[in-house]
Parts: C-alpha cells; structure tokens; sequence
C-alpha cells in the first residue's frame, strides 16, 4: 500500500518531506522495523518512540509517523496523537477485518477469562471457525499463540484480525481490560456484543479512584455503536446483580440484554444447588425455560454461564445447543482447576487475585469442605496496594488456615508486600514468604476432608521477582508436594 493512500485513514495530518514511498509493515517498535516499514513513534512511559526516528530510518523505515517535527531522511507525518493515529493507520492497513466476522467483548474485574473461553467453546461446538484472545492465550482456529497483555497492542490486535479473516472465522470473542480501553487499544473494533460480568477492586494504582477504574469499563459500552441495524444487531450484555450496570446502560444506545440472579433480568438464574461436582439451576429467559446442570462449581461459576448464555443467545444461536455445549464443559485452565494426584482431599488452583474474587471462591470451598479450608494467598508486585490487606483479612477470615505468601514479587520487597497484607489483620495466620514452601506446608498439612486453595497464579507458569522471570507452575508444585506428601 502506498503512503498516500494509507493516509486517508487520518482525518487531519502534516507531511514533512515529499514521497508517497510503498508501505510493507507498520512498526511501533524500532527493532522490529524493516525495509519499505512506517514508523509510528509513541510516547511511552518508560521510551518515547521519537527517540528511536534516526535507528528506524536507518533499518529499513520509509517513512514515519510523529507528534513533532523529526531531523530524518524520509517524510514525517505530524499528528496530534499518535496512539489513536496507528489505531486508525493499523484497521485500515487490514482493511477493517473485525467487519467480516462477529466480534464478542467481554469486560470486567472477575470472570472475563471463563466467560470469553465459555463463549468460544458454545461456538466452536457448533461447528464455527472461531477466535480468542485473552488472558490465557490467542487461538485463530486450532492455532494457538501466546500473549504479553489481556488485550494486544492495537497494531497486533488488527493483525491478528486480519489472520482471523484469512482463516475464516466466523466469530472471535476477546477479553478487554480497563487499561486497553483507557490506552485505546482497541478503537476501530466493531464489536457486535458487549458483555460485562462485575465491577470490584483492582487497578486502581493505574486508574486512581472506582470511580474511574468504572468509567473506562464504561467504554466499550459507549464505543458500541449508535445505530439501529437490523442485519448486525449491536447488544449490550449486562450484570442486573451489579450497579455498575445502570451506568453502563445510559452509556450505550446498542440493545439491551440482562442476567442475573438476586434482581429481575431478561436471563435468570434460581433454584440453585451446589456440589463437589458441579451446580445446578433453574433458567427462566424471556421465551423459554430449562433445568441446567454444570460441571462448573460456584455462584460465579453460574453468573459465568449466565453471561455466556446471553452473549451466544444474542449472536443467533439456540438454547437447546448452547446448553448442550455448555453441561459439556469441565472448566478453564486456572480458573477452580482441581490438581488430583488421588490424594483424600481437594486441592484447587484458582486466578482469584482481587478481594471479591478471592472472597467468592473461598465461599465456595466452604461449602465444599467437610473439614478445614487452607487458603494460600499472595499478592503482586507493583500493583494496588490497598487491596493488599483486604485479602489477607478475607483470607484470615474465611479460611481455617491462611498462609501467605508470595505472588509476583517483581521489583518489591516480598517481605514489604506481605508487611502490607498483614497490616490490621486480627486473624491467625501462617507467614511463608517462599511461595513453594508455602504451598508445600499446606498439601502436608491437610488430611481427609479438607480443601487446599491455592489463589492468585491460576493459569501462569512463571513467577516474576525482580527482572527475572522464573519457571512456576502452582499446579505442578501442588503436584510435586502431593507425591512427596505419599512418600
């Protein structure tokens, strides 16, 4: 594509320097520039982008995108901002891909992962081509790719796109983080459904207040569109049980779709009962009725399916088959994943990472537990520090025996965030910094009938201290003590 015609995707723009040179690639990372590149310089927090121009240009970068005027050897075009700038730059370079298949999003403190994953399995067993980005991983159909954020940078995530479309997917279903919304990452997104799961404590050492870490939820409600078209239906999805809800419904002018459990909604949940081996309910919506039973555990494992059900209800498919698909799902990696090496009692990895998800998941290994519950728990480094004390007390308060522990320490002191934790807390607990020692001092000590919850990693292989990224799993080491425990 040719710089001038790349260009119409900008509404007011300076060019310094003639040329209308061929575009290959857009970079906004100097190393990995290449000949016939455009270079889009962004202002980061740690490096601005401006001071890599001339290194760029040197690597092949034909042209460049800047929030000022730049000393270099190729046209410069002068923007205001160069964030939205290669938002704009990158959906039209891949010619809108997000237009040609349905595009769910799914936002929230707790349950995005579950939820999206949910979604794309009720698709794919409906013999849809499918996408999925998220927490865990990216799939473009069987492929699978790794991924550094919740939701990529927008120049990735308008790539991946466009190799969703060259592999035909039909519908591709993404988690969208707060931090995306307010750094538009993902403006020129055309989502068709909206889902929003609950609104609790987190981020706020990046958002500042609730009262903002909510507004930029808020966004992709409001980025939802602003037509009525009968042929694309845009739907909002939202949580009845939460308040956030009612602002988010003022925010958007797309359809409306609500679940719930304790207040009235469109999709319902009631007569519900619990298990070691799952749940069941009773689900009333607007047109039909039926008797659910999951293999999934939990109230939130129910407003999970609940919010999976609106969303795949709202891109056309049936009842009958989404239950059917939905009854078949054992769960997601790290999300209330049980290690079972055939020892007495329960052992349980799970993601919950913040006060509210830490507080619902111990509630349901209560309910589980016909003896004592032992709560592992850390929390990272480098991020809000008030919830810190708000766990430990939650776990101090709910489990039987708290261990705490590390998480991702990253650049903190372990024994500062745990000093944090235990600040106010009344209640007993075990202090363990070394989070393998901890986990091993809870599997060893527990006997038939208790529950071993191990929180805060779910899914993640590695443990950050300091600038080293170290190899651990808390399943495999929940494993290891397991065997060590029978030797």
């Amino acid at each position: 594509m040719k710089l001038q015609e790349l260009l119409h995707a900008l509404l007011t723009y300076k060019q310094v320097g003639k040329g209308n040179p061929e575009i290959a690639t857009i970079e906004s990372d100097s190393r990995a520039v290449e000949a016939n590149s455009l270079f889009v310089c962004i202002p980061g927090y740690t490096v601005d982008g401006h001071d890599f121009a001339e290194q760029a240009v040197q690597q092949g970068a034909v042209a460049l995108i800047s929030e000022k005027e730049l000393d270099v050897s190729v046209p410069v075009i002068i923007v205001r901002d160069a964030h939205r700038a290669l938002a704009e730059l990158a959906n039209y370079f891949y010619h809108n891909p997000t237009k040609s298949f349905s595009l769910i999003g799914v936002t929230g403190t707790n349950g995005k992962t579950t939820v999206s994953h949910l979604i794309e399995q009720i698709h794919r067993n409906e013999q849809q081509t499918t996408g999925l980005i998220g927490t865990i991983n990216m799939k473009i159909a069987d492929e699978e790719f790794e991924t550094k954020n919740t939701t990529p940078e927008p120049l990735l995530l308008q790539k991946q796109f466009a190799k969703m479309q060259e592999s035909n997917v039909q519908t591709a279903v993404m988690e969208v983080s707060s931090h995306a919304l307010t750094l538009g990452r993902v403006r020129g997104c055309d989502y068709d459904v909206a889902v929003f799961t609950n609104l609790t404590q987190d981020h706020l050492d990046y958002h500042g207040t609730m009262e903002e870490y909510r507004q930029a939820k808020g966004l992709l409600f409001s980025q939802l569109g602003n037509t009525y078209d009968t042929g694309r239906k845009k739907v909002a999805v939202l949580n009845a049980d939460d308040q956030a809800s009612e602002q988010y419904e003022q925010m958007t002018s797309a359809h409306i779709l609500k679940y719930g459990i304790d207040n009235n909604a469109d999709i319902m949940a009631n007569n519900i009962s619990f298990s070691a081996n799952g749940t069941s309910f009773h689900l009333v919506t607007p047109e039909e009725e039926r008797d659910v039973k999951l293999m999934l555990t939990g109230k939130f494992s129910v407003y999970n399916a609940l919010a999976a059900i609106a969303a795949c209800l709202s891109n056309g498919l049936s009842l009958d088959r989404i239950l059917e698909s939905l009854e078949q799902i054992a769960g997601v990696p790290g999300r209330f994943e049980l290690v079972d090496e055939g020892q007495e009692f329960p052992v349980i990895v799970d993601y919950a990472h913040t006060p509210d998800s830490l507080e619902n998941v111990l509630l349901t290994v209560k309910e589980m537990s016909k003896g004592n519950v032992f709560a592992v728990v850390g929390c990272g480094g480098d991020r809000d520090r008030t919830k810190r004390p708000l766990m430990a007390k939650i776990a101090t308060e709910l489990a039987d025996t708290a261990v705490l522990t590390s998480d991702n320490p990253r650049s903190e002191d372990p024994e500062q965030i745990l000093d944090d934790m235990v600040e106010g807390v009344s209640g007993h607990y075990i202090r363990i910094t070394d989070r393998a020692e901890a986990i091993h001092h809870a599997v060893t000590h527990a006997v038939e009938g208790d529950v071993v919850l191990i929180a805060g990693k779910g899914h993640e292989t590695y443990q950050i201290i300091g600038d080293q990224v170290l190899d651990f799993d808390d399943r495999q080491i929940a494993r290891q003590a397991i065997k060590e425990r029978k030797r």
